[in-house]
């Protein structure tokens, strides 16, 4: 036996350092210029990502499992949050207004409650039940939505309140209502952004066109859409929330708490992995949930697991959780300063967004799906198209994508694969794949279909070696197509009954199972 097989993962005792400084402040620098873009997206006034950026990433640090997760605004959640609120929208409550704003915070309680009683509960094995099609559909479909809203940001132009994919076509193909500066600063900022990542992964490109943006718009009086007023000072405390509306905010709440969990638990995965480190969903649940309680009770709205920034933070040298709490902590000693951001020109967030959230556009990989599964690519493309057909509800979208992936996942159970032959006045019948309340019909409809097709059979062996699993149902069903063959006179026994299912095959029994020991025969014998 080799002695260099690998250990196996195990948890790592990080301490606090050096590199968790610069890493935190590192991370920071990107933050504070992305939850600006990022409440834009919620439709808040851009000073209150600042609120989700700074005491939610320093209360959820000491509970987190992965030591390199970055927790804040992010586009995908805040997307969701701009669903969830657009039905007080349509009831008049204005965008970015005071009672908006506690709507969010309201909503950013209930995920965090929900996230925190999943984990307590033990309940992170959900992070993985999303099927893949409806994770590519949505997040596709998300992201052009995502980039659609900045349309109006970068053209330097006003969104009149139409559906997003209606005002960014509509101002695409109307240069008249182009600003000249504000596209030639997102166009410099995309140059900035996305090439300075090509140069080398921890280019400060946002900060420097953050930066840059701030000195152009002072220096020339830039007369395209700013920032605006950006209160300095800490976030407020508080419950003080419109706690009426709370009925209304159940739904959004629990779709945003397990949907965008998604991000971060990729994210803790893909880094446990690689480090070969032990990863606890349960864990990251809870700690997640605490950010989420403390964006609300800060007047925030729901935050969520950046890629983007926890894979800077690693790079930048990150070795333990606490990274996290030095950028909510830097996030915080900025605050009282905010006020220099206002001049940045809106414009360059726009760009800073879309370059951010391009990537997750994949229609290929959409289409690659029909090579592999034309049921999954179906259950992807539907999911993409709701996505963008019933925006802002995009809660909707997903919901309907998960129902469409159960469904495909239960016809493709139910079409159970049957095979048999005849050995003198003997049906040997092997079933193959999952019997369950789906696909039992079926087994008794081929038990049935093979006794007239052998009028002198005295016997039916039902080998069973094949089967993945028997549920209740199924059993059930089993014994009595067992039953009524025995009626009419055939004797029935059970061959290979799989160890997995043989306390269910028992109970439903109440008697000794009809049991054979018989040599596995090979199929179509």
């Amino acid at each position: 036996m080799s002695t260099n097989a690998p250990a196996p993962p195990q948890s790592i005792h990080r301490k606090f350092g050096m590199r968790d400084v610069v890493a935190g402040i590192s991370v920071a620098l990107i933050l504070i210029p992305q939850s600006l873009a990022y409440a834009e997206i919620a439709g808040m006034p851009p000073y209150v990502g600042l609120f989700a950026a700074a005491l939610p990433p320093l209360l959820a640090a000491p509970f987190a499992s992965s030591p390199y997760l970055q927790t804040g605004p992010v586009a995908m959640t805040s997307l969701l949050t701009f669903g969830g609120l657009a039905v007080f929208v349509e009831g008049g409550v204005e965008l970015g207004s005071a009672e908006y704003i506690a709507l969010g915070a309201l909503l950013a309680l209930v995920v965090g409650v929900v996230r925190i009683s999943l984990g307590a509960i033990r309940a992170g094995v959900i992070a993985y039940l999303m099927s893949q099609p409806v994770v590519i559909g949505f997040t596709s479909g998300a992201a052009i939505l995502i980039s659609a809203s900045q349309v109006p940001n970068i053209l330097g132009a006003v969104a009149d309140g139409r559906p997003l994919l209606v005002t960014a076509a509509d101002l695409l193909t109307s240069p008249s209502q182009w600003h000249a500066g504000a596209v030639w600063l997102a166009a410099a900022t995309v140059i900035i952004v996305a090439g300075g990542r090509k140069l080398h992964p921890l280019f400060p490109g946002v900060l420097v066109a953050v930066i840059g943006g701030i000195v152009f718009a002072s220096v020339t009086n830039y007369q395209g859409p700013i920032v605006g007023l950006v209160p300095a000072g800490l976030p407020p405390i508080g419950l003080d929330l419109p706690w009426g509306s709370l009925p209304s905010l159940i739904v959004p709440g629990i779709v945003i708490a397990l949907v965008g969990f998604a991000e971060p638990a990729a994210i803790a995965r893909t880094y446990a992995t690689q480090d070969r480190e032990s990863w606890n969903p349960n864990r990251e649940f809870i700690s997640q949930g605490i950010a989420n309680v403390m964006s609300g009770l800060s007047g925030a709205f729901p935050v969520g697991g950046s890629f983007s920034r926890t894979s800077v933070g690693k790079l930048a040298g990150a070795q333990s959780k606490w990274a996290g709490a030095v950028t909510g902590l830097t996030v915080l000693a900025f605050l009282p300063f905010a006020s220099v951001i206002e001049n940045l020109p809106r414009a360059i967030l726009g760009a800073i967004v879309i370059v951010g959230v391009y990537k997750l556009i994949r229609l290929i990989a959409m289409g690659r799906l029909f090579t592999y599964s034309k049921p999954q690519a179906a259950v992807a493309w539907a999911t993409f198209g709701f996505t963008l057909l019933l925006a802002p509800r995009i809660d909707r979208a997903i919901l309907i994508g998960v129902v469409l992936g159960i469904a495909v996942h239960l016809w493709r159970e139910s079409d159970l694969s049957v095979v048999t032959w005849a050995d003198e006045h003997v049906v040997h019948i092997q079933p193959s794949g999952v019997l369950y309340f789906g696909s039992a019909p079926m087994l008794g409809d081929r038990i049935t279909a093979e006794l007239a097709a052998q009028p002198h059979a005295e016997e039916i062996v039902l080998d069973l070696q094949s089967l993945g699993r028997i549920d209740y149902t199924g059993a059930l069903s089993l014994k009595s197509a067992v039953s009524q063959a025995e009626e009419a006179g055939i004797g029935v026994a059970l061959a290979n009954v799989p160890e997995h299912s043989r306390a269910t095959l028992e109970r439903v029994w109440e008697a000794d199972l009809p049991v054979i020991a018989l040599g596995s025969k090979p199929a179509g014998r």
